[in-house]
């Protein structure tokens, strides 16, 4: 139980600093923030936005997503692809559970867990990862101390 409860309060520590990535996002709709954690240390971060050298505007004049912004876990996973690191064994950290298609991306950079926030809108993202064995935490509260 000691062990549990020492592990909820990291787990709480990365999503508070998820949060905080995520406000960086210029996206108007959605603000979503992610972090990746191997062996304790934080090996990359992402937010939700446009690729570098494109306007920061995520959305359309009609309130759409564009179809190029990148989500923040893309963005973090591919950070690691740049760097001497990966991901095999690593813990996501984000503010909002995944969609399909980066359940794809995090299944095959071999994330092993994911704890999340909030809920995506629609959950085979998330369903998905559990069927694949990668193991899902949702935690909805977390305060500024840690419990």
């Amino acid at each position: 139980m000691k062990d549990f409860l020492k592990q909820r309060r990291y787990d709480k520590a990365y999503l508070r600093m998820a949060k905080t990535w995520a406000s960086l996002s210029h996206c108007e709709r959605k603000k979503v923030g992610a972090i990746i954690v191997k062996d304790g240390m934080i090996i990359s971060d992402g937010y939700n936005g446009t690729p570098a050298g494109f306007d920061n505007c995520c959305e359309t004049n009609s309130g759409e997503t564009q179809w190029y912004v990148l989500h923040a876990e893309a963005n973090a996973i591919l950070k690691v692809a740049k760097s001497t690191n990966n991901c095999v064994g690593s813990t996501l950290y984000q503010t909002l559970s995944p969609c399909k298609d980066c359940s794809k991306l995090i299944l095959q950079a071999g994330i092993t867990k994911v704890v999340y926030i909030s809920e995506y809108k629609d959950t085979a993202g998330i369903d998905f990862l559990k069927n694949a064995g990668v193991e899902t935490v949702h935690i909805e509260e977390i305060d500024e101390n840690g419990e």
